[in-house]
């Protein structure tokens, strides 16, 4: 099929998709099997998983009974984005027939894994390993080895003690100047760290107007420079280095003359460019020497001298399917002597994603083995000796940098002291987004010291005028070390109940850092109970989140005080409102630019916990509404509120949500919370915007 012709049959579909009957709560076998047909032959035609999976969910949605329908829901959703989603559709088809597929409980564990939920995770791998293990002589297709079922709940356990003991990293998305809808990843730096070149499948600025096979625009690489200390907004490389095919970048030397590209050539191959005197860059060459093989050579980084460089192969030889190997200059300036880097780095699994640090000792890659919590996970590892090869043990970069989900393609500062990565996140704008992670910023104090009391004077006893025998001597008094205070952890306990019933629910919860986005670590106690351990020494704010389906999102502002030398604990009960009509809910953390409809960076983790409401529970209907403070005209305030109710609309419909759910309405200043008398306690309250439960 040609690129004209998806394109055609993804707006027929659109318009397929718009007409919908998804409002009504009656289940619709007739519906359901020709949303699924469209699905299936859409898959058959293209690779379009994205635009099958919409359609596909909508035939689940419509009849929950239907197996084939909601099995495949759940699988696109594990081959695409939002896998957590994913457990809703197979546990529908496991409480109808739970020997549908011999794999169908692994799906649910990995499903699971992908959404943090551990426990569940290693109950669903447990009971597919006891399926194993009562009929170890099959042999079909949906098999999956017992092996692999270890490895994930291994993987499991891992992410249970990194959740619940996260790095001190502030992970912020990089910009709307540079991330879009659409998937944007690969970021690469020079040394100054004002230019930036990175891989998109957007369609703005695209060298080719028409999609590939997934119906997606193809890759292309675009770049960005700093200007008052602010990224400007992306743009394409040029067609120099762009064709109107999949393009990517792979790295920059430190010096940023020298740009690695990555091309399909030769199973994959590595070329580069050089940048001119006039800042265009030079026609692409492949690397020269024994770099590239026959085999894929998918990621490269060099040393900041140059003469090192550290690639990513798949060729014979290696110890996994994917290994990092090293290469060296000669004395004649050309590359030669690849090594593998051995085991201490490779594994049996996949290694990708090198990235040498400026001080050319400290290597960053990714690893599917090791102690990992599922996909790619970003470790380090530290030259110990050149000459031989020697590296030191790699170390897991942790949670929240990881993931249950493919961590890869990571670069540092020369600083050293932020790095740049993409990942599919809570705040992102479409699928994957570049992101900055710098360490926590956070005061730490050192444990305060008791003062010493002053030792006791030893006084010389006097000695008689006349002494015969020696007084015994006493010996001296040891006084007991006092031991230092240690601050201990304050654990901040969050209780989620159902208002009304007053049950407890097992939601999703998260608790980070209102500004540096610090995540804390959570342990699930539970029985609707999370324990958090707060180790900062101050007070600060926090931003706690929680979520369930069937319930409106929660994300509201606390302060909690700092770790003490003393043991404290803090209880929070949240009580969670059903979604049913005339429920209101404000969507405070929805952020615009001034007088303006357009939405500023932070306003995408709210938005994103709304549109997984509005997919989550399918059948509801909701308002819109804008609001504003008084000041300005009456009218242009009621202009402005709904262009911005329509501006979160047309979020959740870009993200495939029935245009037919969701209402808007502009109220401007008609309906304020407070007085518009104050900034801080009124007009800052007044503005926002609102949901309205219209249909359930």
């Amino acid at each position: 099929m040609s690129s004209l012709s998806r394109v055609v049959l993804f707006l027929g579909l659109l318009v397929l998709a718009a007409k919908s009957s998804l409002l009504a709560q009656e289940q619709d076998k007739e519906q359901a099997k020709l949303y699924y047909d469209q699905a299936t032959e859409i898959l058959a035609a293209t690779k379009a998983e994205d635009l099958a999976r919409e359609i596909m969910v909508t035939a689940a949605n419509f009849d929950t009974t239907f197996i084939k329908a909601n099995f495949e829901a759940g699988h696109l959703y594990l081959n695409t984005i939002g896998k957590e989603l994913a457990v809703k559709y197979f546990l529908r088809v496991y409480n109808q027939d739970s020997d549908y597929r011999f794999d169908l409980e692994y799906y649910i564990g990995t499903s699971y894994q992908y959404g943090l939920a551990f426990d569940k995770a290693i109950d669903f791998y447990t009971r597919y390993k006891y399926k194993l293990v009562k009929r170890p002589s099959y042999q079909g297709k949906d098999r999956v080895e017992m092996k692999e079922v270890d490895r994930r709940i291994e993987e499991c356990r891992n992410g249970k003690e990194f959740v619940a003991n996260p790095k001190p990293f502030a992970i912020k998305n990089i910009g709307r100047e540079i991330n879009s809808e659409f998937e944007d990843y690969a970021p690469v730096l020079n040394a100054e760290e004002n230019e930036i070149v990175f891989t998109t499948r957007r369609q703005d600025g695209n060298t080719y107007e028409n999609v590939a096979d997934d119906n997606k625009p193809y890759e292309d690489i675009f770049t960005t420079k700093k200007s008052g200390g602010t990224w400007q907004s992306a743009k394409n490389i040029g067609t120099g280095i762009n064709t109107r095919f999949n393009d990517s970048n792979l790295a920059f030397s430190p010096d940023g003359k020298i740009l690695f590209i990555y091309k399909d050539e030769g199973n994959g191959d590595i070329y580069y460019t050089e940048r001119k005197n006039d800042g265009s860059w030079s026609e692409l060459e492949a690397l020269p020497g024994i770099i590239n093989s026959s085999y894929r050579e998918s990621s490269v980084s060099i040393t900041k001298d140059g003469n090192y460089l550290f690639f990513a192969s798949e060729r014979p030889g290696g110890f996994g399917g994917s290994d990092i190997y090293i290469c060296t200059k000669d004395s004649k300036g050309e590359w030669s002597k690849v090594k593998n880097l051995g085991t201490m780095i490779n594994t049996e699994y996949d290694e990708d994603g090198p990235f040498i640090d400026y001080d050319e000792t400290t290597l960053y890659f990714s690893s599917q083995g090791r102690k990992g919590m599922g996909g790619f996970d970003i470790f380090k590892s530290n030259f110990l000796d050149k000459d031989k090869n020697e590296w030191s043990e790699p170390e897991n970069m942790g949670y929240p940098i990881n993931t249950p989900d493919d961590d890869i393609y990571f670069s540092g500062t020369k600083d050293g002291k932020r790095w740049y990565y993409s990942s599919v996140r809570e705040d992102g704008m479409g699928y994957s987004d570049i992101y900055m992670i710098e360490p926590s910023t956070e005061e730490k104090k050192a444990p305060p010291v008791a003062a010493k009391e002053p030792e006791p004077v030893k006084e010389t006893p006097k000695q008689p005028v006349v002494v015969k025998v020696d007084p015994p001597k006493e010996e001296p008094k040891v006084e007991p070390k006092k031991e230092k205070p240690i601050n201990r952890p304050l654990k901040y306990l969050v209780k989620v109940i159902d208002v009304d019933t007053k049950s407890p629910l097992d939601a999703k919860v998260r608790l980070q850092g209102l500004k540096d986005k610090v995540v804390v670590g959570v342990v699930n106690q539970g029985a609707g109970s999370y324990e958090f351990n707060i180790t900062a020494i101050t007070a600060k704010e926090y931003q706690l989140s929680v979520e369930m389906e069937g319930y409106v999102f929660q994300n509201s502002k606390v302060k909690i005080p700092g770790a003490s030398t003393k043991e404290n604990t803090i209880t929070n009960t949240v009580e969670m409102r059903r979604l049913v009509v005339g429920v209101v809910s404000i969507l405070r953390n929805i952020y615009f630019d001034f007088e303006k409809a357009t939405f500023k960076t932070d306003s995408y983790g709210e938005l994103n916990k709304l549109e997984t409401m509005m997919k989550q529970n399918v059948s509801l209907e909701v308002e819109i509404g804008g609001h504003t403070d008084s000041v300005g005209d009456n009218a242009f305030n009621k202009q402005l509120s709904l262009r911005r109710a329509n501006a979160v609309k047309a979020f959740l419909t870009s993200k495939g949500v029935d245009t037919r759910r969701i209402k808007t309405v502009g109220y401007g200043e008609t309906r304020p919370l407070a007085s518009n008398d104050d900034e801080t306690e009124g007009r800052q309250f007044n503005r926002r915007v609102e949901f309205k439960v219209l249909g359930k």
